[in-house]
């Protein structure tokens, strides 16, 4: 049942395109439907009726297989490649995004990838200013800052270097050769299945056409196996970019071996410095005391005097009052050291007519 109603589908369409052919789209149109069916017809015949198609030899199998793989190389080492020179995928991101507004503007100058290196060196220098040229540690930032900022310039140099001999010949070879060996493999594929489809229907379709079919099929291998040979065969070139790389590479870490051992012979001369210096020892400040005085004073009775040095004979702390703590005890009046409450006036002494004073508390 599902079978009719493909088989009356597919008769419907013909009949739809004959139609359609009819009302002046003209011959190529017809051709060119008829070019598609006859394709599908052969990629159903292969994939489901397990018919055999026209073979291509082992050769151009090994070729077409070896190209495959280059091409896939190729774009993967590009991908990784901008991944090594540009590891964070937000700031890559980023960065794309304001290369394609420059480009809208028409921009010349692009921004450029935030190094990493760069920015450990402003945030080093940001702390070494901050505490100050009397501090070790500081100089020190400052020191590993500038490097770190040398080592950013250098890294751009490497970009760049990495983009113009390396990246952009590969993306060069993407764009152009493969693509078109690409376009060639996919039209002899077309012509391949044109061609079996008219060999089957041999003898109910003019000599002519097939022979046509045939001549076209061999020009398209013709055509693809001369552009995937001279890849193949001219592929020193991907060894001299990839030699590019690699100078590039060395070209950058020679330099910032050269920028770090600056660095190291600058802190160690630093350390020798600080180490043959005296060092400065911390003399503390003397504390001060409270004392409280009468109420009369001006200061409410509240003054602040420095506490005198302690002599190398007396201990730290002393069993007996201090002589300032007795004075002023003793600079109060006796009437000051009692608690201040109403007297009442008590029975008179049997011995004496005189009244005692006793404190209500």
């Amino acid at each position: 049942m599902a079978g009719s109603r493909g088989l009356r589908a597919g008769i419907e369409s013909r009949e739809w395109g004959a139609g359609i052919g009819e009302q002046g789209l003209g011959v190529e149109s017809r051709e060119w439907g008829a070019g598609i069916e006859r394709k599908e017809w052969g990629l159903v015949s292969e994939k489901v009726g397990g018919a055999e198609g026209t073979k291509l030899d082992d050769d151009f199998k090994e070729m077409e297989k070896k190209v495959d793989v280059t091409s896939k190389a190729v774009t993967e080492v590009l991908t990784r490649t901008i991944e090594y020179l540009q590891p964070n995928p937000a700031s890559r991101a980023k960065l794309t995004m304001l290369n394609t507004m420059s480009k809208i503007r028409g921009q010349v100058k692009n921004p450029g990838y935030p190094q990493s290196e760069g920015l450990l060196g402003e945030c080093m220098i940001r702390y070494g200013k901050e505490l100050g040229e009397d501090s070790n540690f500081g100089d020190a930032l400052l020191d590993a800052g500038e490097s770190m900022k040398r080592l950013a310039e250098v890294k751009d140099s490497l970009d760049i270097e990495v983009k113009q001999n390396f990246i952009d010949p590969l993306q060069n070879l993407c764009d152009k050769d493969l693509k078109e060996i690409q376009h060639h493999l996919k039209k002899l594929e077309g012509r391949r299945l044109d061609f079996d489809y008219k060999k089957k229907r041999q003898g109910k379709i003019p000599d002519e056409e097939l022979r046509q079919a045939m001549e076209k099929f061999e020009e398209s291998k013709e055509v693809a196996e001369t552009s995937m040979h001279n890849l193949l065969e001219t592929d020193i070139e991907q060894v001299s970019q990839l030699s590019a790389l690699v100078d590039a590479q060395l070209d950058y870490h020679r330099q910032a071996v050269q920028i770090l051992d600056e660095l190291a012979e600058k802190l160690k001369r630093r350390m020798r410095e600080a180490s043959s210096r005296p060092k400065r020892e911390y003399k503390p400040k003397p504390r001060e005391t409270y004392d409280f005085r009468e109420p009369d004073q001006s200061n409410g009775g509240f003054s602040c005097n420095p506490t005198p040095k302690a002599s190398a004979s007396t201990s730290f702390r002393s069993d007996k009052p201090s002589r300032a703590s007795v004075r002023s005890i003793r600079e109060f009046p006796p009437s000051a050291l009692l608690p201040v409450c109403p007297p009442l006036a008590a029975p008179p002494c049997c011995c004496c007519s005189l009244e005692l004073l006793i404190p209500l508390c």
